[in-house]
């Protein structure tokens, strides 16, 4: 075989039809060999022929889809100057968009000679190592396009594709954990059910398990190691006849766009599965690690990321190369949006510091493909300075802990008052009602994949993480969870009735918030992990959704909530609420009122002891918040009320003359006779002469 010259874009390899074209970036390599593999795995090596502006490549002619091939790189070896190049590793191509096997926990991955530190290591590591294979395949799109909800009216559903259906009964045993699984019509009817608008994957990109979890026979199970940004993880393709890795994730597309569903990807472009310098050398630290990563003066990684290394998007290639992948998963899978991960990386130039004028966000905002996608960001990282929430661009939407943690403390502790309070259900205003910015930014969540579950936020004090190997080191240590009295399972009905209070306390103030809000697949369920708040390496029953143990009345009472926020105009017309109208003319948004019903005062924001009060919203919705410990009576408006939804409390059973008694931990979602939306017959007229109208 001879390679001819080629061109240099687009990189990575592509088949034209009649051959295939190799580039690959290396600023720094003096030599870049290709190496094609047989069946029968034997190699042959074609030196590329022509190096343009740092991109060697050549064209193969006759070249077929279906070759496998890696790259062994040349250059100094001079880890103290940023160079680590080893043509005795075979890498793997940063553009592959197909790859035949995994990374093991082996020492021919190694760049660094153990007997001789400083020195390449002679150890060829092809044998072992994954490969690319060349892709040129069609698909029928069938004319599919996603639902594009607006960002006001949407609600996440952030899941698993292994985890949603290993253990679902109805999903036939061959697609289990598996792209064609999630994509059963149960799993579907299920997300229907719910009234959720948009599902958020966790990584689905190609990953490797890290060394140490190898060696205590674990795997990452959230797969946030990535080795290959274009490529699908094999491991959750079902193997179906006829089908590929990305055939059956496009048929997971289409058929959630059919449903009327928008499909969000988790992507992590911070760091990669190269980890540290003992770390394997696996691609680009062999390719280019002097443009790849984010070094240190004396040539060692910056670990603004807390996993080894930090992928350097401030070279004009590294950002190449995430545009290209997000390009790539919009266009040729139709995906709707990502949720970066750590994302305040993207926002890091040369010097490391966070800025949101860096080159990546400029990129996003101009480019006519990724400016119209979903931009969701993890907004910290562990380096300095790496905690952003608030102070992402316009046009992206941050997870927000505060938040969280706020929602937390009020149901589950004490000392929020209620002006902290009333800011998060105001979108966290403090954060995000600033100029280019909406109240959809602020991504509502009470829970994540990344910690307990909310069956385990109210089951447990500590973290019991034992499972993870390293002895409960591992996690947050401050979760500000409750057990309710008893640590995890427990037969006490007091114990199991402040549990089941508290879980629909907290989703009826996370769907009856502003903001978008985003629930963590399981918890409609009542899962449980047993405690873990860290279930990364957990591919088992531990992080598997359990339908068979599911809470029908929870999820029933999950879709209740989504339906009422999607009925109720002050939570999805996508503006700040106004508590004054600035005219006569105008309407309240909002208006917050004691529990006695006339509008709070400014010492009564700042009372931390008084857990209580109503929010009275645009649409004759009336919204009652008792987290006390101890029954509430509140006085009611004026006017015909009836009671939409109890989280506590059978719904009619607190109606009593002018006063609805609320109980413990409870929300109370009353509606005017002037409100649109159906509710129970039963009403209760009041006459709260104290009570504000919209224009007083």
């Amino acid at each position: 075989m001879t390679l001819q010259e080629g061109r240099a874009w687009p990189l990575g390899a592509f088949f034209d039809g009649e051959g295939i074209n190799f580039a690959l970036f290396s600023e720094n390599a003096t030599a870049v060999t290709l190496c094609l593999f047989d069946a029968a795995g034997t190699e042959t090596r074609l030196s590329l022929p022509a190096n343009e502006n740092g991109i060697w490549h050549g064209y193969l002619a006759n070249g077929k889809p279906g070759q496998l091939y890696g790259y062994r790189v040349s250059g100094p070896y001079a880890p103290r100057d940023g160079h680590r190049f080893n043509p005795n590793k075979l890498l793997l191509d940063p553009y592959a968009k197909d790859v035949v096997g995994h990374v093991h926990d082996h020492s021919n991955f190694l760049g660094d000679d153990l007997e001789n530190p400083g020195q390449a290591d002679p150890t060829d590591s092809a044998e072992l190592a994954p490969k690319a294979r060349v892709t040129a395949e069609t698909y029928d799109w069938e004319g599919d396009a996603g639902p594009r909800h607006p960002w006001s009216q949407t609600v996440i559903y952030e899941a698993h594709v292994r985890g949603m259906t290993m253990l679902h009964p109805d999903v036939p045993e061959a697609l289990r954990g598996s792209y064609a699984g999630f994509a059963h019509p149960a799993v579907i009817a299920h997300l229907q059910k719910l009234g959720v608008t948009t599902v958020e994957l966790l990584p689905v990109t190609l990953h490797a398990d890290e060394p140490r979890l190898q060696r205590m026979n674990l795997v990452n199970y959230w797969g946030y190691n990535p080795l290959a940004l274009m490529a699908l993880e094999t491991r959750y393709w079902s193997g179906a006849k006829g089908s590929t890795p990305l055939s059956e994730f496009r048929d997971l597309v289409k058929a959630l766009h059919r449903a009327g569903f928008e499909v969000i990807m988790d992507v992590v472009f911070n760091h990669t599965a190269e980890l540290d310098a003992a770390g394997p050398t696996l691609s680009q630290r062999g390719i280019d690690n002097a443009s790849y990563y984010h070094l240190t003066g004396d040539g060692n990684y910056e670990n603004w990321t807390g996993c080894g290394n930090t992928l350097k998007l401030s070279h004009p290639r590294m950002l190449q190369l995430m545009m290209d992948s997000l390009r790539y998963w919009v266009t040729e899978c139709h995906i709707d949006g990502f949720r970066f991960d750590l994302a305040p990386i993207i926002g890091r130039g040369a010097s490391g510091s966070f800025t949101t004028q860096a080159g990546p966000f400029a990129a996003i905002a101009q480019d006519p493909i990724l400016s119209r996608v979903k931009l969701i960001a993890e907004p910290w990282d562990v380096g300095s300075g790496g905690y952003q929430l608030g102070h992402f661009p316009p046009g992206w939407a941050e997870w927000n802990d505060q938040y969280r943690d706020t929602l937390r403390r009020f149901w589950l502790h004490d000392g929020v008052n209620r002006g902290q309070l009333a800011q998060r259900l105001a979108a966290s205003s403090d954060l995000f009602h600033i100029p280019g910015r909406k109240p959809w930014a602020s991504i509502n969540l009470i829970t994540a994949h990344d910690g307990f579950t909310l069956a385990d936020l109210t089951s447990y004090n500590q973290k019991h993480n034992k499972a993870n190997g390293e002895n409960n080191r591992d996690g947050h240590s401050d979760n500000l969870s409750w057990n309710c009295g008893e640590e995890g399972p427990t037969d006490d009905e007091d114990v199991q009735l402040l549990r089941d209070r508290s879980r629909r306390a907290l989703l009826a103030t996370l769907f009856l918030a502003q903001g978008t809000p985003m629930l963590l697949a399981g918890d409609e369920l009542g899962q449980t992990q047993g405690g873990n708040n860290n279930a990364f390496c957990q591919d088992n029953a531990t992080s598997w959704l359990n339908w068979s143990s599911a809470d029908p009345g929870l999820t029933d009472f999950v879709a209740e909530l989504i339906a009422l926020r999607k009925n109720c105009p002050a939570l999805v017309n996508g503006q700040w609420w106004r508590e004054t109208p600035s005219t006569e003319a105008d309407e309240y948004d909002v208006q917050w009122l004691n529990p006695s019903g006339g509008l709070l005062k400014s010492h009564d924001w700042d009372d931390s002891a008084a857990r209580a009060m109503m929010l009275a919203l645009n649409g004759g919705i009336l919204v009652l918040i008792n987290g006390s410990a101890h029954q509430l009576e509140f006085r009611l408006p004026a006017g015909c009320w009836r009671v939409k939804l109890a989280s506590a409390q059978a719904r009619e059973s607190g109606l009593h003359q002018d006063e609805y008694r609320a109980s413990p931990r409870s929300v109370t979602v009353m509606l005017s006779d002037e409100c649109p939306i159906d509710a129970p017959a039963l009403s209760i007229q009041t006459q709260n002469k104290n009570t504000p109208t919209s224009t007083d």
